[in-house]
């Protein structure tokens, strides 16, 4: 789950993390109040989307003064801000964060995620804040630091001194490092993160640290435990389709191809998009129903797939185990006849009840297209598609 940068700031300000002073409002009109109140003859306007990139898209702005700063607000709010990572589409914004200005010295990069490969949180800093850190690490990798955290010690003084150092601090900012990375790590331990970027990491010219841009994602999974934090989920920040799915327990991801895709396990439906691919076509969506799908819940999966309208064909991969393959044949006909889709589905299962599943959707008069492997149903629906 994203939250807006001003959302993280908040949560990261509870652990002790130094941040901006800065006031949210979703009115322009409220603007300069606010820069008066932030003292100072700078503030920043910034642009409160779910996206990176909000700098070179138009989304910050320095004011020199408050009348300034409400004119940058009104241009601002309800504008499309397209990013490198909004694609085309953008999203509209309706609000935006008014920090004070602050004397930069320096910028850093600081991140905390978790390596897959050791299975741990690892810290990922560089001096070459306020850059695409992709870029730095394509361009510049020796610039990338990685520190990996002990689960069971958590972050140690000594590692944080060694990043310190390793970006140029000097010993006095070096020393606060250890006290701003021990708090975001307390932040990332007991808020169930799964990210926390700050990007840039400031040193002023009064030598303090301050986390200028912050980003955080939450473990979905875990937010039965942090019902306040729940809250702040911001549901015209995603996709329509998304949302829906998740109030059926559905984890869907809406994707740009023309193949839409039913798969029950993430892996299968991992190596169904890939095979989709090396046949030439294009995955339209990730979509895993479970292992305990029943009919209500492929009903409801099949109505989210095709109400996407890039969908030319559907591609239905299924290894019956929990979820037998004639209750995904019972609840795909239902969806069929209910919906009209109007677009062709090709079908592939194997496992309990696989035969007594094509039996039920041979003798349903519909106009499914079976397979018996991957790589024929794959090559099968990536020629339908084309010719849709």
């Amino acid at each position: 789950m994203k939250i807006h940068e001003y959302q993280a700031k908040s949560v990261l300000a509870r652990y002790g993390v130094p941040v901006p002073r800065g006031e949210v409002t979703f009115s322009a009109d409220n603007v300069g109040d606010i820069a008066r109140r932030l003292g100072g003859s700078v503030t920043v306007v910034k642009a409160q989307i779910h996206a990176g990139g909000r700098g070179k898209g138009g989304g910050v702005k320095l004011a020199k003064s408050p009348e300034e700063a409400q004119n940058i607000a009104k241009q601002m709010l309800g504008m499309t801000l397209v990013t490198h990572q909004t694609g085309p589409e953008g999203r509209k914004v309706g609000r935006v964060l008014v920090e004070e200005g602050l004397q930069i010295d320096r910028e850093l990069y600081l991140s905390i995620v978790i390596d897959r490969a050791t299975a741990c949180p690892v810290v990922i800093a560089s001096a070459a804040g306020g850059m695409d850190i992709e870029e730095v690490a394509e361009s510049h990798p020796e610039q990338i630091l990685r520190e990996p955290i002990d689960p069971g010690t958590g972050i140690v003084p000594f590692q944080a001194r060694k990043l310190g150092f390793g970006m140029g601090l000097g010993a006095g900012p070096t020393q606060k490092l250890v006290g701003v990375l021990t708090s975001i790590y307390k932040a990332f331990i007991e808020t169930d993160a799964s990210m926390i970027e700050i990007n840039p990491l400031i040193l002023t010219k009064g030598g303090d640290l301050l986390a200028l841009d912050a980003k955080v994602s939450f473990d979905d999974n875990a937010m039965y435990r942090h019902p306040d934090l729940k809250e702040l989920r911001d549901l015209e920040e995603e996709d329509p389709l998304e949302v829906e799915a998740s109030k059926f327990s559905l984890n869907y991801i809406r994707l740009d191809g023309t193949i839409g895709c039913m798969v029950n396990g993430a892996g299968l439906a991992m190596a169904t998009m890939d095979i989709i691919k090396l046949s030439g076509g294009e995955p339209a969506n990730f979509l895993d129903v479970g292992g305990g799908a029943n009919a209500e819940q492929i009903r409801n999966a099949f109505k989210i797939l095709t109400s996407d309208k890039n969908v030319r064909a559907v591609l239905i991969n299924i290894f019956g185990g929990i979820l037998r393959c004639d209750v995904l044949a019972q609840g795909v006909i239902a969806a069929v006849k209910e919906l009209g889709v109007p677009v062709p589905i090709v079908i592939r299962m194997e496992g309990t009840n696989v035969e007594e599943g094509k039996r039920l959707l041979k003798e349903s008069g519909l106009n499914f297209t079976t397979a018996d492997s991957m790589g024929e149903a794959a090559n099968t629906v990536v020629a339908l598609a084309k010719k849709a």
